[in-house]
């Protein structure tokens, strides 16, 4: 009899402790808050697919052969990215004129030569010192046989993205509406040899990674996989909710807010034999416990081909994707307290 008593008992304050957590996650939900909804939505609108397009046929062309890291086409596209913030007058965090965090020879695997992360950032206005950082890789695969691998969709539609959503915000400054906290935009090198462009910011933060907030990092926005072929507004979200809820949440009710895109959480699933989440440069950030979401298209048959080109991107799609990200991005930059870390709750 006592024995039962005593398994009753602690029955009861597992169910109270299952109970305290679920309200706990359900005052997490109920408390996100989205603000300046006409504000935001009228910066998103200004990422346009006519732009987009335009930055993605230059970005993948044959001029910068294929992008491999550390060889010519890379620096010419390193250039180009450079080039734009200085034409939008979006400053370097490093200094005013130097866009570029150079990865040494020696950081690289044999036989790569030297390379360059692309750094450009917003001030923020309440607390600077806390940063968002929206990533994306401009290296790709470079030559082979004579033939260009141009990676459209590899990474082409996430640097282009990029490129995009800091214009929005940079338009959003100069009419007044500064984010409350800094936002780095960082084009990283070396991601298909091996992350090193990540591991080497990681290495040689320009912002202390204990007041990074979040990293949002987009790699392959711009196409549609065999999977949604009759459904193609979707979009591929993997780890938002593995370090923090609150940030799973926040994307969602960003979603739903403005856009109703079907989020798709296949490749989020740890069980997940592709393992996505480990393959792209968020899960350098992933590793010192800031909070991440990777935005993905998934594989299609152009994969890591040639026939990877920009004609074959859907660019009514990837507009709605990268303004989706921006009204993500928006938020996390503006909303009061930091992100409820799971160990928290």
């Amino acid at each position: 009899m006592k024995g039962l008593f005593i398994a009753s008992a602690l029955a009861l304050v597992g169910s109270c402790a299952n109970t305290r957590y679920s309200t706990k996650i359900e005052n997490i939900k109920n408390n996100i808050q989205l603000s300046d909804s006409t504000t935001v939505m009228r910066y998103a609108q200004t990422i346009t697919s006519s732009e987009l397009k335009t930055h993605l046929y230059a970005f993948a062309s044959e001029d910068f052969q294929g992008r491999k890291t550390g060889e010519l086409g890379q620096k010419k596209a390193s250039d180009f990215i450079k080039n734009f913030y200085i034409s939008q007058g979006i400053t370097s965090p490093i200094n005013d004129s130097l866009y570029f965090q150079t990865i040494p020879k020696n950081f690289l695997p044999n036989n790569i030569n030297a390379s360059e992360n692309v750094l450009a950032f917003i001030k923020g206005s309440e607390n600077p010192e806390e940063v968002l950082i929206i990533s994306a890789h401009l290296d790709h695969l470079g030559l082979e046989n004579d033939e260009i691998f141009k990676g459209a969709d590899d990474n082409g539609s996430g640097t282009t993205a990029l490129m995009e959503m800091a214009q929005a915000f940079k338009m959003a400054e100069k009419d007044g509406f500064s984010p409350k906290r800094s936002i780095l935009f960082l084009h990283l090198t070396g991601e298909e040899i091996g992350l090193y462009g990540c591991e080497y910011y990681i290495a040689n933060p320009i912002f202390d990674l204990k007041k990074t907030i979040a990293n949002l990092n987009i790699d392959m926005i711009g196409r549609v996989d065999n999977k949604h072929k009759n459904n193609p507004d979707y979009l591929y979200v993997i780890g938002a909710d593995r370090i923090s809820k609150e940030l799973h949440f926040i994307s969602e009710k960003v979603n739903e807010a403005y856009f109703n895109i079907n989020l798709d959480y296949t490749y989020n699933n740890e069980e997940d034999p592709n393992k996505f989440y480990f393959r792209s440069d968020h899960y350098k950030f992933a590793l010192k416990d800031i909070p991440v979401i990777f935005y993905f298209n998934g594989e299609h048959e152009d994969y890591h081909k040639v026939s990877d080109t920009p004609d074959k991107i859907d660019y009514d799609l990837l507009t709605r994707r990268t303004q989706l990200i921006f009204a993500t991005a928006w938020h996390l930059a503006n909303q009061e307290n930091p992100l409820i870390r799971n160990e928290n709750i």
